[in-house]
């Protein structure tokens, strides 16, 4: 499924840079980009409640 996200819905169907470092570079940035969404997601939102 993450591979699928990262190809449909990050449009990652196309590496854009040359070589292997370049191909290397690309996806480790996706995956890391993948990864810190689904931390946002575990996040609480809004400012804390008190009182």
């Amino acid at each position: 499924m993450l591979f699928a996200h990262l190809k449909r819905i990050m449009k990652l169907d196309r590496l854009r840079l040359r070589g292997l470092t370049g191909a290397t570079d690309e996806f480790t940035l996706a995956a890391t980009v993948q990864n810190l969404r689904r931390m946002a997601k575990l996040l609480p939102h809004g400012p804390p409640l008190t009182g």
